[in-house]
């Protein structure tokens, strides 16, 4: 007698994923189910030293908050999301929850993505997908080509050219953002 089989949901993949794959982020960008590896130290303390500068710049003050790893619901298929690196977002962020530990894009200020061996994700789909979200700022820190690139202000779902950014540069965080605070190159990409 044959045992009828159920064809396991994008999400259901997901959620299977991420248990059997413990540390890994686990995304779903434009239907593809992704794994990223955890970070490594120069990666985990860009991140930290980017809270810190955060932090100084008064985002409590202005009413926003930082967050690392929390879910990002994309509009582009019913079960996209994304966990982005870093982000700010409003600070009553916790009323948007779509599902999933993921919330609505509208709370969501700024994304920034510290490139790891996923690189080619944080340049493509994922420009397209905040993009679409109507993220209103994107930083990838591009580890691979040694570069920062700032997208900003989505156009009818899709970012203008990025600006870009080199060692001894310092990336200006859009007003749109909320605080005013300068991000050195350097300490992006290498954390120092």
């Amino acid at each position: 007698m044959a045992v009828p089989q159920h064809e396991l949901t994008l999400g259901e993949a997901a959620d299977l994923l991420s248990r059997a794959l413990p540390g890994h982020r686990v995304e779903i960008l434009q239907g593809r189910l992704t794994a990223t590896p955890p970070p490594d130290g120069s990666h985990a303390l860009s991140l930290t030293k980017l809270g810190r500068a955060f932090d100084r710049a008064g985002i409590v003050e202005a009413g926003l908050e930082y967050v690392q790893g929390v879910g990002l619901w994309l509009p582009t298929l019913p079960a996209d999301f994304a966990i982005p690196d870093f982000s700010v977002v409003d600070e009553d962020f916790r009323d948007a929850l779509v599902q999933k530990n993921c919330y609505a894009p509208n709370v969501f200020r700024l994304v920034v993505e510290v490139t790891s061996s996923n690189w080619s994700d944080d340049l493509g789909p994922k420009v397209e997908c905040y993009g679409e979200a109507g993220v209103p700022v994107y930083v990838v820190v591009d580890r691979k080509h040694d570069e920062v690139l700032l997208y900003q202000d989505p156009v009818n779902g899709k970012y203008p050219a990025p600006e870009r950014y080199e060692r001894d540069q310092s990336v200006p965080v859009p007003v749109s953002v909320g605080v005013a605070l300068d991000l050195s190159v350097d300490t992006l990409l290498d954390g120092d």
